[in-house]
């Protein structure tokens, strides 16, 4: 005896429903992202053996980062210009006229030293007399 066999019928998945779905997930994911810019300037402080810790944090103070490149900011501010001048007008106006308030230097490793040399000129012509230089701590060697 000889059974006919069913033919089976062909299941197709139909996919374009799917890739609508993916595709508004997508459209939602880049909608609801959030882009920050940062402008701060990435530092890569020198080393120190000795040194001490940063004193009273509440306290207003003043930082000037320099880049590798030599490019200044204050606070967290980019200057336009990385010349004396307009390093001394933003030191100025970040500090309001008041030269007690602690000011720190934090210079990249491979900062040229006339970069340094400039952010010191312009605080010692303004009258800054609490200076001081950042460093990070270097690690101990066995």
């Amino acid at each position: 005896m000889k059974f006919r066999r069913k033919q089976r019928e062909n299941v197709d998945i139909n996919l374009a429903s799917l890739i609508d779905v993916v595709f508004i997930l997508l459209l939602f994911f880049v909608v609801t992202t959030t882009f920050t810019r940062q402008t701060q300037l990435r530092v890569d402080l020198p080393e120190a053996v000795s040194g001490s810790p940063a004193e009273d944090q509440e306290v207003k103070q003043l930082d000037i980062a320099i880049s590798a490149d030599g490019v200044f900011s204050v606070n967290n501010q980019l200057l336009e210009k990385n010349d004396l001048n307009s390093l001394m007008d933003a030191l100025q106006k970040e500090s309001g006229g008041d030269t007690k308030l602690p000011l720190s230097i934090s210079a990249d490793g491979k900062t040229q030293h006339q970069a340094v040399i400039t952010a010191m000129d312009a605080a010692g012509k303004l009258g800054f007399s609490h200076l001081r230089m950042t460093t990070v701590e270097a690690a101990s060697q066995p």
